[in-house]
């Protein structure tokens, strides 16, 4: 009979991030208003913004209808350990200034490392001569000035920078301690693929002759462990799984001891996996797997699908396209959020809003070309989404991931998938998975080597429920998912 490790606390909780699990009590970020002056950057916000009137003005100085211009840094610390020892430092730093100029309804864009008064007048004449010998495209233009984002003096500070003044011996002993919890969780934790850290910043300003101008500085910090987990005796069993922590502010970073632990206990439960014969079930996607359907989804209704007419959601604006009890809320202005922002790549001012209520479609996701080419209005999501919360008005508070295993019954519980099988046009959907067989609401044992299948107009519209354990994966949000009905092909 299959022991199952600690399966239970696996499934029911990430590691504890209290104050007293996470890292501030390991590594202070000195992230106070007087530290974070301290930026660590080679360039200050008045230099780009000089560096960006200066590429502006050749431009018009050329003959230029419209120009727009960015200048932008990013640096930061990467350390990766395994096994006790040092594997790899990385320092990287890097800048850019990218131009583009309209002739007319011609568009050219160059770019340059270099930051001299020559270098600039380079790139812009290489973006002025494309733009002469590129064909006219009649959608190619700035944003509209009415869709320009407010002043600088206007927006909302959403406290995105946090540069974590970390020194790669610091990051060194905090991926050992990452990779030593792990393996201290059991002795059937006999390897590792390492563990690492990695502490980034970069900040931009960009402007164009719509009347735009701005910038900010944002940070993003992680710790990641890959252990690898064997059972011993006659065909020895190894199953390896991770698990991490990003966010803005390094203090707010789970600790490495629990980031650690919980990842060995997820390779811990995979342990003597097994296929099973091929059936049609209903399957529960891990809220961090559930975070990809709605990325699909996304992808489906965003413009440049759309207007290709490559998307298996096309025409779908008002129209029902998941069960009536789903939401889908966009909200760029979430403190400290992954998708925050005051304006989208083109300066184009943002909004929280609907995207999906009551399963219909009340938005799409379009740059300002994108909506030209479909006759409609930009909605400042030139550079993609931002901070999306999928829920449903059926969950409770109690619709942990335990109780999504009951809602399931009988069925496959997906705790990792590979491959990028989704065909966008058809919207046909198959991928590599493992996870968990589920009976009468409880795990009974680890499974792997099967393929799920089905087609994503069919699974938006058989979400049943969605869990109350809400997982933040990049700029998306979202409890575990439980879909009604789909194939899966095992032995």
């Amino acid at each position: 009979m299959w022991e199952q490790p600690s399966i239970i606390a696996v499934r029911m909780k990430k590691p504890n991030t209290s104050p007293q699990a996470t890292l501030k009590a390991t590594v202070k970020t000195g992230a106070t208003a007087a530290s974070r002056a301290v930026s660590g950057f080679s360039y200050s916000r008045p230099f780009f913004e000089d560096l960006v009137d200066t590429a502006l003005k050749h431009a018009k100085k050329l003959g230029a209808t419209d120009a727009a211009a960015e200048a932008s840094e990013g640096c930061g610390l990467s350390v990766s350990v395994r096994k006790g020892e040092l594997e790899n430092v990385e320092r990287n730093r890097d800048k850019s200034l990218g131009v583009t100029v309209y002739l007319g309804k011609r568009r050219g864009n160059a770019s340059t490392s270099d930051f001299s008064r020559a270098a600039i007048e380079q790139t812009v004449q290489a973006a002025y001569d494309i733009a002469r010998f590129t064909a006219e495209d009649p959608f190619a233009a700035l944003p509209d000035a009415a869709d320009i984002a407010v002043p600088a003096e206007q927006r909302t500070d959403l406290d995105l920078f946090y540069p974590w003044a970390i020194t790669s011996e610091q990051a060194a002993e905090l991926a050992m301690a990452c990779e030593a919890a792990a393996l201290q969780t059991s002795k059937r934790i006999t390897n590792s693929e390492g563990a690492g850290v990695s502490a980034q910043q970069s900040h931009f300003f960009s402007a164009h002759t719509s009347g735009f101008r701005g910038g900010y500085a944002s940070s993003r910090h992680s710790m990641s462990v890959s252990p690898i987990a064997s059972s011993p005796g006659k065909g020895q069993d190894m199953q390896r799984d991770a698990w991490y922590s990003s966010m803005r502010n390094a203090e707010e970073l789970a600790s490495p001891q629990a980031i650690g632990r919980y990842a060995a206990e997820r390779a811990l439960s995979r342990l003597k996996s097994r296929k099973i014969a091929t059936t049609e079930c209903a399957v529960l996607f891990e809220s961090p797997l559930a975070a990809g359907l709605l990325g699909s989804f996304v992808q489906a209704i965003s413009g440049g699908a759309l207007y290709r007419k490559s998307s298996f959601l096309m025409d779908s604006m008002g129209k029902q396209v998941l069960p009536k009890h789903i939401d889908i809320a966009e909200d760029p202005f979430i403190k400290r959020g992954k998708g925050s922002s005051p304006f989208d790549e083109e300066g184009v001012k943002v909004q929280a809003r609907q995207v999906v209520e009551a399963g219909r479609v009340q938005g799409y996701f379009l740059s300002s070309y994108s909506a030209r080419k479909l006759g409609m209005k930009t909605t400042g999501n030139a550079g993609g989404s931002h901070n999306l919360i999928l829920s449903s008005r059926l969950t409770k508070a109690g619709d942990t991931l335990d109780a999504m295993l009951q809602r399931l019954g009988t069925g496959l519980f997906v705790t990792e998938l590979m491959g990028s099988g989704v065909n966008y046009v058809t919207g046909d959907y198959s991928r590599g998975a493992s996870g968990f067989w589920v009976e009468k609401g409880c795990i009974a044992f680890p499974v792997e080597e099967i393929t799920i299948a089905g087609n994503m107009k069919d699974m938006l519209k058989g979400i049943l429920a969605v869990g109350s354990d809400t997982y933040n994966y990049g700029a998306k949000t979202v409890g575990s998912i439980l879909v009604n009905r789909m194939k899966v092909a095992g032995s």
